[in-house]
């Protein structure tokens, strides 16, 4: 399936950001790692016994590889790339979600220091965008009713 043109805008837009935040990480020190292992755990508790340092490289490595895929327009489909997207934003969104303090009491808004995090929910929005673009948006053949 061609890449169609609105894919492009947000594929670059949202590669470049991620890629830039993974490359960030590459050089975290050990303070940054534990902070970062520490606020993932809350969310995904299955991260708990792995060393920070080696779970910040695993997160950095990642964030390379799906924000090179992003900018890889022509070369991985907008399907692939927004599949890989829905899960990083819907991990994001989770830790949102679950961890205490981002979200005013009793509701989904977010705090004054969730805000950063409940931002990140539009890369959930893109990538699923981009998925159903693929198996429903028009450019996609109809198969005739007999």
């Amino acid at each position: 399936m061609a890449t169609k043109l609105w894919h492009v805008p947000v594929r670059l837009a949202t590669g470049a950001i991620i890629v830039d935040q993974g490359l960030q990480k590459l050089g975290a020190d050990e303070d940054t790692a534990t902070w970062l292992h520490g606020e993932a755990v809350r969310a995904f508790p299955q991260f708990a016994d792995m060393d920070p340092k080696d779970f910040v490289r695993l997160l950095s490595a990642g964030e390379i590889a799906l924000g090179a895929a992003l900018l890889g327009i022509g070369f991985v489909p907008s399907s692939l790339a927004g599949v890989g997207l829905s899960i990083f934003g819907g991990s994001l969104t989770r830790l949102y979600l679950t961890a205490p303090g981002t979200r005013r009491e009793g509701t989904v808004a977010p705090s004054q220091q969730g805000v950063g995090l409940a931002k990140d929910s539009w890369m959930l929005a893109i990538g699923l965008a981009l998925v159903l673009d693929s198996l429903f948006g028009s450019g996609r053949r109809r198969r005739k009713k007999s």
